[in-house]
């Protein structure tokens, strides 16, 4: 290389010196500086509306419990709107922060791109000049031209003997910024996929309010506002719900299946993940006090799953990665008497999930989910006395989605059942 031409490449390397991702002038810095001082005003929002929110779920959490009178029920459901309209808010507020999110890595991502192509082509341009000076090139000279793959650049450099300190130096800076931008794109997917979520979320929660104002006009029209209406209507649900139960262990003590144990995993912490991000059971698996105390509802065979006290629309998350084997809603064929809106997944384990008295469902049969999957919104929906989520565990091998038609509700019945001994307590997965 004669001093000419090593002159010329020590110019071109300076100014792809100035090029670096850090001191390269920001592309639309002045959006950029917009797209933060939003994200900073959206955060002080959301934070004061979530505390709005969590003082209003302490003071509703006292009516959670079972509605006595026609006026509580009503009451109950009205304040339920309430807080549905709070979260409601709260989502569009997260919605917002999300999509200024992805504005503001898209942003970055452009910065980026910008200083990676140009510094490349100053260190192309550098080449160039090179190889009209002088003949004698290292063999990485042409993975730089145009159109090339700067990882083929990358490779030959590494193995060019002939480069320069300084040309290899810069061109670890390449590298350096190739691995920003990917670490920009994943942010940028991730933050795509929480947007998908909330506004999943927020679908169902506009649902729910539906479903609220709909439940209110029924049990108006249902009572004629007669609180002696509502106190037979009560009575009535809580009968139906024991003539079933016991109808149910009639069909369950009619299946054949025998459960094999060696195809379920063994007991152990982190088998299964819990379906709810705050965890707090109001009724665990087997004769609990409450299932003893009350065998005209479960008939005196025990709770077979375990209960999560949680506010209606609360997001319900798959336990483990499956396959959805069905959902339904028991209350089309017998409204308030069993587990409302289901959804049943099969685990690659040897265990299967029942999710219960759902609000929203958010998945179809035949649906692949993944774990912590949101799969749900929770309710209050067929037999339950106050918001909460029913979760079973089977053996996987033992349940079936079951079709028969109910001498107590003269309906076609379908969910999913299990032979005693293929129900499963969840706690030892947990």
């Amino acid at each position: 290389m004669n001093s000419r031409s090593f002159l010329l490449v020590i110019m071109i390397i300076a100014l792809v010196g100035t090029l670096s991702i850090t001191h390269f002038p920001v592309v639309r810095a002045q959006t950029a500086d917009q797209l933060k001082g939003n994200l900073d005003a959206l955060s002080l929002q959301i934070k004061a509306l979530d505390d709005e929110i969590k003082a209003y779920n302490t003071k509703i959490s006292k009516t959670q419990g079972e509605a006595k009178t026609l006026k509580s029920a009503l009451s109950t459901l009205e304040a339920r709107r309430v807080g549905l309209s709070k979260d409601i808010a709260y989502t569009k507020l997260r919605i917002n922060q999300a999509e200024q999110n992805i504005s503001f890595t898209q942003n970055k991502i452009q910065n980026t791109e910008s200083v990676l192509e140009q510094t490349k082509n100053a260190l192309s341009e550098s080449l160039r000049i090179l190889q009209y000076y002088d003949h004698s090139l290292p063999p990485f000279v042409g993975a730089l031209g145009h159109g090339a793959h700067l990882s083929d650049a990358l490779d030959l450099t590494q193995r060019g003997s002939e480069v320069t300190y300084a040309i290899n130096e810069k061109t670890r800076a390449l590298k350096d910024a190739k691995t920003t931008l990917s670490v920009q794109k994943a942010s940028y997917e991730e933050r795509k996929t929480v947007l998908l979520t909330l506004n999943n979320t927020l679908a169902g929660q506009k649902q729910i309010v539906e479903q609220t104002a709909y439940n209110k006009n029924s049990l108006l029209s249902e009572t004629k506002n007669k609180e002696t209406a509502f106190q037979a209507l009560l009575a009535e649900r809580k009968k139906k719900k024991g003539q079933l139960e016991a109808e149910m262990l009639d069909v369950e003590a009619k299946l054949k299946t025998v459960v094999d144990v060696s195809k379920i995993p063994k007991f152990g912490k982190g088998v299964l993940r819990y379906p709810v991000e705050k965890v707090i059971i109001t009724q665990y698996f087997g004769n609990t006090p409450f299932a003893s105390q009350n065998p005209q509802v479960y008939n005196g065979s025990g709770h077979n799953g375990i209960d999560f006290g949680i506010r209606v629309g609360t997001p319900i998350l798959s336990a483990a990665s499956g396959i959805v084997l069905g959902t339904g809603d028991t209350d089309k064929a017998c409204n308030g008497v069993s587990y409302g809106r289901w959804v049943l997944i099969r685990h690659q384990n040897g265990l299967s999930s029942l999710y219960a008295h759902l609000s929203v469902i958010q998945v179809r049969e035949g649906d692949s989910v993944s774990s912590q999957q949101q799969i749900a919104l929770s309710g209050n929906t067929g037999y339950s006395t106050g918001p909460h989520l029913h979760f079973t565990v089977y053996a996987s091998d033992a349940v079936q989605i079951t079709n028969y038609v109910s001498k107590v509700c003269g309906t076609n019945m379908r969910m999913p059942i299990a032979p005693r001994a293929g129900y499963l307590n969840p706690l030892s997965y947990f």
